[in-house]
């Protein structure tokens, strides 16, 4: 057999040898998140709250040919977001990239109109859940020399989000522990950026226009695509801010949203 009718060597897939962690995994753009750093060959560890949707997850990317992880976590306990990083670096050996997406999106009201135990979920989850994540992430990096970050904000960081300023307000803090992070770790080799999708597609959304269908259409029209976003989108962002790829790209705010903040 000549040289030229040698079969090509396969190419390494991106994530070979590498441990992702995905939070808010069970569902939505983290469960698309985390199959696609599945097949892109990471070990990746499913981390959520749902026992049963983050199971399903973990069976999913097995099933495909991965490695994959459970642990549950609330992550605005940080006994539990330590216990997670412990358990992922004691079972794969490091994290090389964590992908942040743990959210909740609760609020449909004018400012005046919400309450203290809205308020108090709304951040507990989006800010300081984020923060506990990055602190434990960033001290295991830390260790190793090197490592990748990926927050989910939102187009609600960017700009303003009338009936939504408790969560936009939590998406404009993950903005800014994203920025702030990404320059104090620079130079220690770890690198911080956000995922600023707009309206997804997911299980929640449908939950939402259930019984406002009008909605709908209004929601669609404010981005330019005229469509929602697939939560797969959104997944291959955080993919491409947490490759090799994007290796001089830090305090970033990738904005996923079908040209939504270009109007």
């Amino acid at each position: 057999m000549n040289r030229s009718s040698k079969l090509a060597e396969p190419l390494p897939l991106p994530f070979s040898g590498k441990v992702a962690l995905v939070t808010g995994a069970s569902s939505g753009i983290g469960r698309a998140a985390a199959l696609a750093f599945g097949r892109a060959g990471a070990c990746v560890v499913v981390a959520d709250s749902s026992v049963d949707g983050g199971h399903a997850t973990a069976a999913m990317i097995v099933e495909n040919g991965g490695k994959a992880l459970f642990v549950q976590v609330n992550v605005t306990r940080a006994n539990e977001v330590e216990a997670l990083i412990d358990k992922a670096v004691s079972y794969y050996g490091k994290i090389d990239c964590a992908f942040n997406n743990a959210g909740v999106e609760e609020e449909n009201l004018q400012l005046a109109d919400g309450d203290d135990a809205m308020f108090d979920r709304i951040m507990n989850v989006n800010v300081k859940g984020t923060w506990l994540c990055m602190k434990y992430e960033i001290r295991q990096m830390l260790k190793q020399g090197s490592g990748t970050i990926v927050n989910t904000a939102s187009v609600a960081g960017l700009i303003g989000a009338p009936t939504q300023a408790v969560y936009a307000a939590s998406k404009h803090a993950v903005v800014g522990l994203t920025k702030t992070a990404a320059a104090e770790y620079a130079r220690s080799n770890i690198r911080i950026n956000s995922v600023c999708p707009g309206v997804v597609k997911t299980t929640v959304l449908a939950r939402a226009l259930e019984n406002d269908p009008e909605r709908e259409d209004k929601l669609k029209n404010v981005h330019p695509f005229g469509r929602f976003a697939e939560p797969s989108e959104v997944a291959n962002a955080a993919l491409w801010l947490s490759s090799e790829q994007a290796s001089f790209v830090t305090g970033h705010q990738l904005a996923v949203d079908g040209g939504l903040t270009a109007i």
